[in-house]
């Protein structure tokens, strides 16, 4: 049985089928993503506020602790639990789409709700992913600086790109980190829209969420490419930028599964118009 988030009542959940997206899909998508914030710039403001001040509380501990190792590589996997951070965002353009009250308390219940629900065991995926992320950037850092320190944020990047062991530390870390955001990207681009909808497995939702980017290869990389790189000049004043990029990327997602997976209701307003 599933339950639309929307409604008190239980429904079958709907036999899910993947169907293929265009680079045009993106396009849409995204402005779609654009308008969704454009109409509720608040709650996009609240959760990218909420995601951003998040980031710099991480930075201000690993500057306060001395872990100056720990910059790059949780500046390069923060965005990996955006799509967590974002559900808030998916339920308001679920809620624009179909023309439903958006109520502060609606929207904040139906993020906590999310604890009960197979979207909690989604989220400790990423996490999960996101830790092991750290902990091989960890062995990394042993295997080309041994246990040399860093005792300023100045010194370790200028170790970093001033030495061949530095040089070799980014481009061996940046193929491993591209590899996890792959596999972590593909779990989960569709798997969290699809787990806040409907009452399913998250081993499903991941199978889907997989299918979907097998289905649309090209369009799905295209999508992961501007996720990473709006992230990427987000993140560089301190992560402010993240404000407003994450409830459009949160909003543009929310259209993307639309579009990717047909479901027995998928209606989409905002979009034909």
């Amino acid at each position: 049985m599933g339950k639309d988030v929307g409604s008190n009542t239980y429904q079958p959940t709907p036999m899910l089928v993947v169907k293929t997206v265009t680079m045009q899909d993106i396009l849409t998508a995204l402005r779609a993503g654009i308008s969704d914030f454009l109409r509720a710039p608040l709650f996009g403001l609240f959760f990218g506020g909420f995601y951003a001040a998040g980031g710099l509380f991480i930075l201000a501990s690993v500057t306060y602790f001395d872990m100056v190792w720990l910059i790059i590589p949780i500046a390069i996997g923060f965005p990996l639990i955006g799509p967590f951070a974002a559900v808030g965002l998916y339920e308001v353009s679920r809620r624009l789409a179909k023309n439903e009250p958006l109520r502060w308390r609606s929207i904040l219940g139906v993020v906590l709700d999310q604890r009960h629900r197979q979207l909690g065991w989604m989220s400790f995926v990423i996490l999960f992913i996101f830790w092991v992320w750290i902990y091989l950037v960890r062995i990394l850092l042993a295997l080309f600086f041994g246990f040399k320190s860093f005792s300023s944020v100045e010194g370790f990047f200028q170790i970093i790109v001033t030495t061949n062991e530095g040089l070799a530390f980014i481009g061996v870390g940046t193929l491993i980190g591209a590899f996890l955001a792959f596999i972590l990207f593909s779990a989960t681009v569709t798997a969290m829209p699809l787990l806040l909808e409907h009452d399913i497995d998250f081993i499903s939702a991941m199978i889907t969420s997989f299918k979907s980017v097998l289905a649309s290869p090209v369009a799905m990389l295209g999508w992961g490419i501007v996720v990473t790189a709006l992230g990427i000049v987000a993140m560089v004043p301190a992560f402010l930028g993240m404000i407003v990029i994450l409830p459009v990327l949160g909003h543009a997602t929310w259209h993307l599964y639309v579009r990717a997976i047909a479901r027995d209701d998928t209606v989409d307003a905002a979009d034909n118009s």
